[in-house]
């Protein structure tokens, strides 16, 4: 199969209660309005402005929505036999990437932030570093780039060693294929 093209058999895939809100209330919008233009940001806006300002009663009926709309995809899935996307497995051998110099300030500041505020999720805890990141001056920042220039650098020895050490490798099994296909 082409990678541009799609598998039209394959199941369409479930969508949120927020999505099934959004186009009924596009469905009433049009209808209400049939003249009227909303670019997509604007109608965006309105549209969660909408769902923000609506009961939890109502949005349980499009939470049941999305429950049936769910099942009806994995009970879907279960019974199609196309091609699944197969996640590549990573090679345990191969080096890790390196954190980029917000991710050391992340790590380093995590515990006193959660210490600090023990009710905090762990979304609440990352939004609070991004703002002490981008408060941060340059001249602060420094050390926490330098950190991590430095495990990149470490990073790329140990990449380039990892894949010099596996080229032999593949370039026998690929000497293997070239010759089974001639022989």
């Amino acid at each position: 199969m082409n990678m541009g093209k799609r598998d039209h058999l394959k199941p369409k895939a479930n969508v949120s209660s927020y999505i099934h809100f959004l186009l009924n209330y596009r469905n009433k919008f049009k209808e209400q309005q049939p003249n009227t233009y909303l670019g997509f940001k604007e109608f965006s806006r309105k549209c969660s402005e909408k769902w923000r300002s609506i009961s939890k009663h109502e949005k349980a009926k499009y939470e049941a929505l999305a429950k049936l709309d769910k099942a009806r995809y994995q009970e879907e899935m279960m019974n199609y036999l196309g091609r699944r996307k197969k996640r590549r497995k990573r090679d345990p051998h191969a080096p890790r990437r390196p954190p980029s110099s917000f991710l050391l300030f992340c790590q380093d500041h995590y515990a006193q932030l959660k210490s600090e505020n023990p009710s905090w999720s762990v979304v609440q805890v990352a939004k609070a570093s991004g703002k002490m990141w981008s408060a941060k001056t340059d001249v602060d920042k420094q050390p926490y780039e330098q950190r991590a220039a430095l495990l990149r650098a470490k990073y790329r020895e140990e990449l380039s060693v990892y894949r010099n050490q596996f080229k032999p490798r593949k370039m026998r099994l690929q000497e293997l294929a070239t010759n089974q296909c001639r022989g």
